[in-house]
């Protein structure tokens, strides 16, 4: 078997599937009985650090280092820039929304993207207390798995009309500026979500149509979009800066200070000349 991965797609996809639910399995078992490190802001539990061992352990005995880069949010700052230089890179969080675990509100999630020259190819986004895995292959639509093994391939919804629409927000990151935005939207309907995995996946079974992300004096990382972007595009959404330009990961600076909208798609471009010049003044 050729050892190029533009060969071998079809198997890097189930070795991320399977990688995930592995990492998503760890998180469950962890609930009980987790230790909390870091700092009130950026807090790390024992479980985001036993997920990544999973997950750069089992996706490094598979496939090595050769052809391959790592950049994970529990690694990258103890990591050489140089060993990420590569086409091919796994961005990877192994639990995205850290403090939604640790409050037990179920909104957390693993994702994981295989990116190839900056943009992702391959994504699995597990949320674990919902019992789902998301996964998608750039070109083969976006595909839900539950526990129980029932699989569907799944849609953003169809409201067209921003009037229609729900906006997903954060539950530990809302701000001032997000308030002007809705306002000038006019959207009514909002619903407060934890993890950007697990608030893309709400797009994708049509619970909801939008989400904003907004860089204040932080901003999101490489590893809070790359999986989730796949999963929304390959299920007919968008995901771009405000001003409609595509992301691009894997660069030296893994900070996206750029404001980016998620949407079903429809009103995406409307939704951009709405916004993007309120984010020049």
């Amino acid at each position: 078997m050729s050892t190029n991965p533009a060969d071998r797609l079809s198997e890097l996809y189930k070795l991320t599937c399977t990688t995930a639910q592995g990492a998503a399995d760890i998180l469950l078992e962890h609930r009980s009985h987790f230790e909390i490190g870091g700092d009130t802001d950026s807090p790390v539990t024992s479980a985001d650090l036993a997920a990544n061992h999973h997950i750069l352990s089992n996706l490094r005995h598979h496939l090595g280092t050769e052809d391959y880069g790592y950049l994970s949010e529990e690694t990258f700052k103890n990591q050489n820039p140089a060993d990420r230089r590569k086409d091919w890179v796994w961005i990877i969080d192994p639990l995205d929304g850290t403090k939604d675990y640790i409050q037990n509100t179920g909104d957390y999630a693993v994702q994981i993207a295989l990116t190839y020259q900056g943009r992702p190819v391959i994504a699995a986004v597990a949320c674990p207390a919902q019992g789902k895995l998301y996964s998608a292959l750039v070109g083969m639509g976006t595909w839900v798995e539950d526990n129980k093994g029932n699989r569907r391939q799944a849609k953003v919804s169809s409201r067209s009309t921003r009037l229609k629409m729900t906006i997903i927000t954060s539950r530990n990151h809302r701000g001032k500026k997000l308030e002007e935005f809705i306002k000038i939207l006019q959207i009514p309907a909002q619903r407060m979500m934890g993890s950007i995995g697990c608030k893309v996946s709400a797009i994708v079974e049509q619970d909801a149509d939008l989400y904003l992300s907004i860089s204040g004096e932080t901003a999101p990382k490489d590893w809070d979009f790359a999986a989730p972007e796949l999963i929304l595009t390959e299920a007919g959404g968008k995901l771009t800066y405000f001003d409609g330009g595509l992301i691009l990961y894997n660069r030296e600076d893994v900070n996206q200070w750029n404001g980016i909208i998620a949407s079903n798609g429809i009103c995406h471009e409307e939704i951009c000349n709405l916004l993007n010049p309120t984010t020049q003044q």
